[in-house]
């Protein structure tokens, strides 16, 4: 019994304090790294995006789902989030949009475009992401998740974990 106490006190004691520490940590923002980000993004409305994004989505709706859904465009473009996660992060846009499917019905998008992602990101267009981060290729990763469409509810209930 004095064991668990002691356990349990212990415990406490470092939830205490571990904020403490947490805020102290030295914030490098990612551009002062030894590999450093440059922090340009593309803006939501980029065609270099929504070509991503409808290539990505039609694949897997073709591939792996057998829709043969496909977007036809999108419209109302809307940054949620812009490196919401801090300066020493790698650097995100968090947007929205509205997505026009090939069957008629209009579904929410969010998204989000980080730099020099490469094939961690999802975008296996950047697998040279560390040959010179000079985004000659687009090193940009995109996720998306259409709300309705995420069909494993890989990013939960109203695509909530592809927001900031």
């Amino acid at each position: 019994m004095k064991r668990v106490f002691a356990a349990t006190v212990m415990a406490i004691a470092t939830l205490a304090v571990a904020p403490a520490f947490a805020e102290k940590r030295p914030q490098v923002p990612a551009e002062n790294r030894y590999l450093p980000y440059t922090g340009e993004v593309p803006a939501c409305d980029s065609p270099w995006v929504q070509g991503r994004i409808q290539s990505r989505f039609y694949e897997s709706e073709s591939e792996f789902w057998g829709s043969g859904l496909q977007f036809t465009g999108f419209d109302q473009f809307r940054e949620i989030g812009f490196r919401s996660n801090g300066a020493d992060y790698i650097p995100r846009r968090y947007c929205t949009a509205r997505g026009h499917l090939t069957d008629g019905k209009i579904r929410k998008v969010v998204y989000w475009i980080g730099e020099d992602l490469g094939f961690a990101g999802g975008d296996f267009m950047g697998l040279f992401a560390f040959a010179g981060r000079t985004n000659i290729i687009n090193n940009w990763g995109v996720t998306f998740c259409v709300d309705g469409l995420d069909r494993n509810y890989a990013y939960g209930q109203g695509c909530q974990a592809a927001r900031p």
